[in-house]
C-alpha cells in the first residue's frame, strides 16, 4: 500500500546532457524517485542549442554554420551522440536501482523546453546546476534558470556537496503565503526520516543616509522580535498534527534571508522555497533571495510555485 502522499502513476523528470552536474542531478533525481515510488523519466534535450537539419534554424553561436551549410550527415551523427548520452544515464540508474522503472526520451526540442513539457504534471522536476553548454564561471546555467523560472510543479536544483545526511530539512518561510512549501517540508522530511527546520528571516526597512537600522526602530525591537518569532510557530502548528512522526524546529533571525538561507543550508540536506510564478510568460522573475540561495547554498535547492 503506497503513502498518502504517492501517487502510483508519480513520475520524477530530470535534465539530462551527459555533464559532471547532470550526472549528479540524474543520482539525485534515482533517489526521489525511489522516496515517491514513481517512474525516473530521462530527458535528453536536443544538444547544445541545436536544431536537426529541416526543423528550422536556431541561433548560433560564433563560428557556427547555419543548418542549411551542415552536411546532411550531421543531424544523424548529433542524433547519435544524444542517443548514446541517454543511454549511458538509463545503463548508470540500471547498474544502481535495478528496481526502478526508468524511461529515457530524446527530443529535438531545447532542453528547458523539453523538460519543462515533460514535467508539467510530474511529481517533481530535478535539474543540476549548469550543463555542457553553461562557462565555466557561471554557477547556474541558462538551462537550469529557465526551467526554475516557468515551472509548474516542484523542482529540485541540484547543487552543493554529496557528504554524510545531515538529517535536517530547511524550509524558508517569509510569510503566511508560503504555506505550501512548509507543507512539502513535512512531507520531504517524512519521507527522508528527517528533522524539519523552519527558518524566518526578517528586517527593519533601512533608510540609507538617515539613520542606522538599530537607532531608527529601537524602541520596538523587543516586542517585533517576538512578534516574528510567532510566524513560523504558527505557520506549523496545524501540520504538526498532521505529521506526528516530524522532529520540528522553528527559527526567526533578524538578518537578510538570502544570507540566513544560505549559511543554514550548509547543516541542511535540502532547502525548501516558495517562488512566485512570473507575471509574464518571458519573464525570469525569480526574486534576489531565491537567485542568492540557487546560486549559493551548500546543498540541493527545491522551489515549490505558489501563485
Amino acid at each position: 500500500m503506497l503513502p498518502t502522499d504517492v501517487q502510483p502513476t508519480a513520475r520524477v523528470v530530470v535534465g539530462f546532457d551527459g555533464s559532471d552536474p547532470a550526472l549528479r542531478a540524474l543520482d539525485q533525481a534515482a533517489e526521489e524517485a525511489l522516496r515517491r515510488e514513481a517512474t525516473l523519466e530521462i530527458v535528453c534535450g536536443w544538444p547544445w542549442g541545436l536544431h536537426m537539419p529541416g526543423t528550422g534554424a536556431a541561433p548560433r553561436e560564433q563560428g557556427q554554420r547555419p543548418v542549411e551549410e551542415r552536411r546532411p550527415d550531421e543531424g544523424q551523427m548529433l542524433y547519435d551522440a544524444g542517443r548514446a548520452v541517454t543511454d549511458a544515464a538509463v545503463e548508470r540508474i540500471r547498474s544502481r536501482y535495478p528496481d526502478l522503472r526508468t524511461v529515457p526520451h530524446l527530443t529535438t526540442e531545447p532542453a528547458a523546453r523539453a523538460i519543462l513539457r515533460a514535467g508539467r504534471h510530474a511529481s517533481m522536476t530535478v535539474v543540476g546546476t549548469r550543463g555542457l553548454g553553461g562557462f565555466a564561471g557561471l554557477l547556474l546555467g541558462s538551462v537550469s534558470l529557465r526551467v526554475a523560472a516557468h515551472r509548474t510543479g516542484p523542482l529540485l536544483v541540484v547543487r552543493g556537496g554529496t557528504g554524510e545526511p545531515k538529517g535536517v530539512v530547511l524550509v524558508g518561510l517569509a510569510s503566511e503565503e508560503d504555506s505550501e512549501a512548509v507543507r512539502f517540508g513535512f512531507l520531504e522530511a517524512r519521507r527522508r526520516g528527517a528533522a524539519l527546520k523552519v527558518l524566518h528571516a526578517w528586517r527593519y526597512p533601512s533608510v540609507p543616509g538617515v539613520l542606522p537600522v538599530a537607532e531608527l526602530y529601537w524602541e520596538g525591537t523587543d516586542q517585533q522580535r517576538k512578534c516574528e518569532a510567532a510566524v513560523p510557530a504558527f505557520a506549523t502548528a496545524v501540520l504538526r498534527e498532521e505529521y506526528p512522526d516530524v522532529e520540528v524546529r522553528t527559527e526567526s533571525v533578524y538578518e537578510g534571508a538570502g544570507r540566513a538561507l544560505v549559511e543554514a543550508s550548509a547543516e541542511a540536506d535540502v532547502v525548501v522555497l516558495a517562488t512566485r510564478r512570473p507575471r509574464h510568460p518571458l519573464g525570469l522573475q525569480l526574486g534576489p533571495v531565491t537567485h542568492a540561495v540557487l546560486h549559493h547554498a551548500h546543498c540541493p535547492v527545491t522551489l515549490i510555485p505558489t501563485a
